[in-house]
């Protein structure tokens, strides 16, 4: 039984990973289309399909009781409006890198986002680095300089996708809601400032929702995009160890970078494979001190008697 949730876990993990890393080719059908409205309607059309989703799953009541809670916490209430901000951020610096032909800079983005998770919990949350983390933020910060000293400038894209995600997980922390009802109230807080953009667009004659029906239905479906991979992710994660979704993950940003070679044909120059190199090093000693931890804590608590074997 312990077998066959795991791998139903890996599936559906591995089906929203795989979603994910499609996802510049998605955003490419819309390249015609603005990344701010593209945004604006990823952010609309996604609250209105997780407001579909809640009444078909029966969590409407659960939706607003959670609601009516956080209204009077103003902690709560604080983290989810900067939360919606960070991940609306985070689309949008996304679509606009990916129509901007900067795909491999979203790739490198996402690469280093696990390791800049760990330096704001240093930061934030005052944890300890391991010495194999501490060796592979060094790893991958030499990677990033790299790039930095050869193209004389910052990689600004990889590193703001990478913060504002970061960000993001670190701020979720704080809200303590379940996927769907998050979702939810994180689109619906940025929504009325969606409609707004959406609206003076529509009213100067710049909005392009009405100019075929292909580009109106392909800017609705980005909502539906946006919000299925996260229920599948929810569906896996449940059912998956740490280590293993943290092995996952890298699924995205290695899907992005073969895209944006072989598919869009950017250049991939030598310098990229080196720091990219020195990035994926450092991501193996993490990924592989993160999962002995996570086997050391197991058997620390298989010992005291708290899991059975």
């Amino acid at each position: 039984m312990k077998g066959s949730q795991e791998r139903e876990g890996i599936f559906y993990a591995g089906l929203s990973y795989l979603i994910w890393g499609f996802f510049p080719i998605y955003w490419k059908w819309l390249g015609h289309v603005s990344a701010e409205e593209i945004l604006a309607h990823r952010v609309i059309w996604s609250f209105v399909f997780m407001v579909v989703l809640l009444l078909c799953m029966k969590k409407w009541g659960h939706f607003l009781s959670y609601l009516k809670e956080i209204s009077h916490d103003y902690k709560k209430l604080s983290a989810l409006i900067l939360a919606s901000l960070l991940v609306s951020s985070n689309w949008g610096i996304f679509i606009w890198a990916i129509n901007a032909d900067r795909i491999l800079d979203t790739s490198l983005g996402y690469y280093i986002n696990p390791l800049i998770s760990v330096l704001l919990g240093v930061i934030f949350l005052k944890e300890k680095l391991s010495q194999a983390q501490v060796l592979s933020v060094a790893l991958a910060s030499i990677g990033v300089l790299i790039l930095t000293i050869q193209f004389g400038k910052f990689p600004t894209i990889s590193f703001l996708l990478a913060i504002t995600f970061g960000l993001y997980g670190l701020v979720k922390k704080m809200i303590n809601a379940d996927s769907e009802i998050g979702l939810t109230l994180e689109t619906m807080m940025v929504t009325p400032l969606a409609i707004l953009y959406f609206g003076y667009l529509s009213l100067n004659g710049q909005s392009l929702f009405f100019e075929t029906t292909h580009t109106a239905l392909l800017l609705i479906g980005g909502g539906i995009a946006t919000a299925l991979p996260l229920l599948f992710f929810a569906k896996g994660a449940q059912k998956v160890s740490l280590s293993m979704l943290g092995l996952l993950q890298y699924i995205v940003p290695t899907m992005t970078l073969l895209l944006g070679v072989f598919v869009y044909h950017e250049p991939f120059t030598k310098t990229h494979f080196i720091s990219f190199l020195f990035i994926w090093s450092g991501l193996t000693i993490y990924s592989l001190s993160k999962s002995k931890l996570s086997k050391n804590t197991l058997a620390k608590y298989k010992q005291k008697g708290k899991i059975g074997a």
